[in-house]
């Protein structure tokens, strides 16, 4: 054979053989883009994101978008052209597998995660929002999750709320484990409880449960030497009247913060923070009304300047990422609570623009 064409056969075959280890071999990076944006003021598959019944509302302009991320799910394994080709989209992002996903987790437990945040985020959002408005809220606590196989498995139910842990009453979430861990391994602790269902019931009424109440004994097991019946308890939110975000097919905690202002612009008289402008943003919340960073903030930019956004709400601990790479005609501007948010919107719709919190040049 002449040594040309064996040359020619031999770099054919390398080539080959480099196209197939790029297809098949899988390497461990998951890809992260920009995904969809939505108007908490507007509507989502025919219907209001925001539904509030029971008060009166105030009509509203302009936007205040959410944004989220699309992210490879974790039992999908990236090949080695996809994760370049992922390098060199100036539009996406390639990073660690394990940054995004636990070592283990499969698909269905990051859906619940996802969706377990996304609920509470709401539950947070509308007591941040109406506590900014001076709309009184109450709490309880209740039981946020029972672990299988574990002694409350079977007696306790999420949802039920915990009048009082052997006829003690219970004011705070922290205090059920406190009552608990008082007893030995193997004695048992009694639970007075309100049922998840009738529960319910009185939340969509808007008031307090009452009852009936009914006691549920427990035999404690052991977790370390210390006694537990196997529940998570939280605080669950009594709102004075219903709110509902209509919303699917999103999930994590990161729209905290703009389901809050929508909720205050549609609870404002007068209403119309943003004086028509377009506003994105991002953020987890808690009730008190802090705004917390989230992940994937160069994404969440590029998805709210390709959507029209001229301000993007950004949290201050993600304004140093978020600024490295600001999209064109875009403005960061920082907030720390549900307040900052509320004065910078006070800012745009007045077109005070020198008087906001960037987080870098305004714009490019």
């Amino acid at each position: 054979m002449p040594r040309r064409t064996a040359t020619l056969l031999a770099s054919t075959l390398m080539l080959i053989a480099l196209l197939c280890a790029g297809v098949l071999i899988p390497v461990p990076y998951a890809e992260m883009s920009p995904g969809p944006t939505v108007n908490t003021l507007g509507e989502h598959n025919g219907e209001p994101v925001l539904q509030i019944s029971g008060r009166k509302t105030y009509p509203t302009t302009g936007n205040l978008n959410m944004t989220t991320v699309r992210v490879t799910g974790p039992d999908y394994r990236m090949n080695l052209f996809e994760a370049v080709y992922g390098w060199l989209d100036p539009d996406s992002a390639v990073v660690p597998h394990k940054t995004l996903y636990p070592e283990g987790q499969t698909a269905e437990q990051a859906d619940q995660q996802n969706a377990e945040e996304f609920s509470q985020s709401q539950e947070s959002a509308k007591a941040a929002a109406l506590k900014q408005l001076h709309i009184p809220v109450a709490t309880q606590t209740v039981v946020g999750t029972v672990v299988k196989g574990k002694p409350a498995d079977g007696l306790l139910h999420a949802g039920d709320v915990i009048k009082a842990v052997d006829g003690q009453e219970v004011r705070q979430a922290g205090d059920v484990a406190k009552l608990v861990t008082r007893h030995k391994p193997g004695q048992k602790v009694v639970f007075t409880v309100i049922p998840a269902k009738e529960a319910a019931a009185a939340e969509k009424q808007g008031r307090r449960p009452e009852g009936p109440a009914k006691q549920v004994s427990i035999t404690t097991a052991a977790d370390g030497g210390r006694a537990i019946v196997g529940i998570q308890a939280q605080v669950d939110h009594i709102f004075p009247f219903p709110i509902d975000v209509k919303l699917a097919d999103v999930g994590g905690p990161s729209a905290g913060l703009m389901f809050a202002l929508g909720i205050v612009d549609k609870l404002t008289p007068g209403g119309d923070l943003t004086g028509g402008k377009f506003v994105a943003g991002t953020g987890t919340i808690d009730e008190q009304g802090k705004v917390g960073p989230i992940g994937g903030i160069s994404m969440k930019t590029i998805g709210a300047r390709d959507k029209g956004a001229q301000f993007f709400l950004t949290p201050k601990d993600n304004c140093a990422a978020a600024a490295k790479d600001t999209p064109g005609g875009l403005r960061l501007v920082k907030v720390g609570s549900i307040g900052d948010a509320v004065q910078a919107l006070e800012k745009i719709r007045k077109n005070d623009l020198a008087g906001l919190r960037s987080c870098g040049p305004a714009g490019r």
